[in-house]
């Protein structure tokens, strides 16, 4: 049925037809104008699908039927613009750049490979494991090491060089 015939008496104003008929004639042409106006068709066909509900929910209010098309257009165009000003403020507020974030493979061969460090530094003398401690954890420089420990920083770098020695060789043999 044709938009212009389900309109024709105001007695047959049924909202059901009366839609169904502009829908059928004007939903590419109103989809379109959406996409020109957002850029993305996704979006577009959102929008107008939104504004045939909420005419289908107004159409007992219509005074005109025949102004059906101009009252879709008008909802389409305003919700696009309400559209474009909610990602002008959501990417106002988007972080700079997400965060690197390993896969859950990475993360987990990573926390095997600690685990595995961890278990050959177990396996050092005291002074070695704490030189490495606080070398790599501690992010301590050989004078802060020195001086932390209470040895020279000459012993620093035996105790470093031994141990780094018996790491390697540990994990070597674990593999």
């Amino acid at each position: 049925m044709v938009f212009d015939e389900c309109v024709a008496h105001e007695s047959s104003w049924d909202a059901d037809e009366a839609l169904t008929a502009v829908y059928t004639a004007h939903y590419t042409s109103l989809v379109r104008l959406g996409a020109l106006l957002l850029r993305d068709t996704g979006s577009a066909e959102e929008i107008v699908q939104d504004a045939f509900v909420a005419m289908h929910a107004r159409w007992h209010r219509l005074r005109d039927p025949h102004k059906a098309l101009a009252y879709l257009r008008t909802a389409v165009v305003n919700r696009c613009r309400s559209r474009q000003r909610h990602l002008v403020v959501v990417d106002k507020h988007m972080p700079k750049s997400l965060p690197e974030e390993p896969s859950a493979e990475q993360a987990v061969l990573r926390t095997a490979e600690t685990d595995r460090v961890i278990e050959a530094m177990r396996t050092l003398p005291e002074k070695q494991r704490t030189v490495m401690v606080l070398r790599y954890y501690g992010e301590l420089s050989e004078a802060e090491i020195a001086d932390t420990m209470g040895i020279s920083r000459g012993s620093v770098k035996s105790h470093a060089a031994r141990a780094s020695k018996s790491l390697r060789q540990v994990l070597e043999q674990s593999r």
